[in-house]
């Protein structure tokens, strides 16, 4: 009785650790920051009927506008984020990072990078790709289909990857000129023009060291 007590109690011992460990696994440093619901957290600056919520996605459909991220005071510089995006046909939009906040124009022409959103618009500029920097073609992923669009960016090393396979593996030159360099900023999400509709859900971050 006393052996089946122990085993027991070793038994739930395991199944309490395994617990937490998964717990641990899923506390790991990723931030969801978007709620599926509504804009908290988040500031659209021209055109905001450009975006809507529908079935837990931000909507870019419309004129240009950009969906900036305003949800904590401190930018990002070193960090892993990860967004499922879906397209419809001809589709473009993008998703921007280490920018700044601009009321109107496109924000990598003032900081930043972006990453491309495109697999059947005209642009030779397709998905993942760091537009104007690194050019992906042909696209990685497909209209009508949810894929992970994932970028980290680690002092001047940039990764992205569609899908887990990597697209841009990219390291910024010394003394590079311009407005796309690596440094703190924000995230926004682009609407790109009215024959575009563009699906970003499921958004996290995780800051890094």
């Amino acid at each position: 009785m006393k052996l089946l007590l122990t085993l027991s109690l070793m038994i739930s011992s395991i199944v309490a650790l395994s617990a937490c460990s998964v717990r641990a696994a899923d506390d790991d440093g990723w931030k969801t920051i978007s709620n599926g619901k509504d804009f908290t957290g988040w500031k659209p600056n021209e055109r905001p009927e450009s975006w809507t919520v529908q079935d837990g996605a931000f909507v870019a459909h419309g004129q240009r506008s950009h969906l900036f991220y305003m949800g904590e005071k401190e930018p990002f510089t070193n960090f892993e984020f990860q967004c499922e995006v879906m397209t419809k046909p001809g589709s473009n939009g993008g998703i921007c990072f280490q920018t700044g906040w601009i009321t109107n124009n496109w924000p990598t022409l003032k900081q930043g990078f972006e990453s491309q959103v495109a697999n059947t618009h005209p642009d030779p500029q397709k998905t993942g790709g760091l537009y104007n920097i690194v050019k992906v073609n042909p696209s990685p992923a497909k209209d009508n289909e949810w894929w992970t669009q994932y970028i980290k960016v680690e002092g001047k090393h940039i990764i992205v990857k569609i899908n887990d396979k990597t697209v841009v593996d990219y390291t910024e030159p010394e003394k590079v000129k311009g407005p796309n360099k690596t440094g703190p900023g924000l995230f926004c999400l682009q609407a790109h023009d009215p024959n575009s509709t563009v699906f970003y859900r499921n958004i996290k971050v995780k800051r890094l060291p």
